[in-house]
């Protein structure tokens, strides 16, 4: 497996995306051509990737590190970790997630946080394994659409 940042849209990391959200969620769609141009060049979201060199390079998953600065340091959220259903239980998803703690940490990040869904038990698990502790809060949306 090979992991690396996205730095350039090309037709497969399109077609990887149009593959891979649906596996994430049935709420949002997968981001346009140009939504994924901008966010390649914002130095606030940095999109890792994961690829199968034995089959021609395939993307195989993703994970999202969001950046911001607030009065109180230089934060992380790691959002978005997706991995092919093919490829799970390969070390995909920890490959991805340490990825994003590796980029956070060469960053200047004081924390990275995550969220996910109770039912999603090998994900919760992984998360723990890697050090992520449970926060005692509250985590509220406010749907703006």
């Amino acid at each position: 497996m090979v992991i690396n940042e996205m730095n350039d849209v090309t037709p497969d990391v399109m077609q990887s995306f149009q593959r891979l959200v649906p596996h994430l969620t049935d709420h949002a769609s997968p981001p346009s051509t140009r939504a994924l141009e901008r966010m390649a060049l914002l130095e606030s979201t940095i999109i890792i990737l994961a690829r199968d060199p034995e089959i021609e390079g395939r993307i195989i998953g993703s994970a999202t590190l969001a950046t911001f600065e607030t009065p109180t340091g230089s934060h992380g959220w790691i959002e978005d970790v997706v991995v092919d259903w093919e490829a799970r239980r390969q070390g995909v998803g920890r490959a991805l997630t340490e990825a994003c703690l590796e980029k956070a940490r060469s960053m200047g990040l004081k924390t990275v946080n995550l969220t996910s869904r109770p039912s999603r038990e090998a994900a919760n698990r992984l998360y723990q394994k890697i050090g992520f502790q449970q926060r005692e809060t509250n985590v509220y949306e406010y749907r703006l659409d």
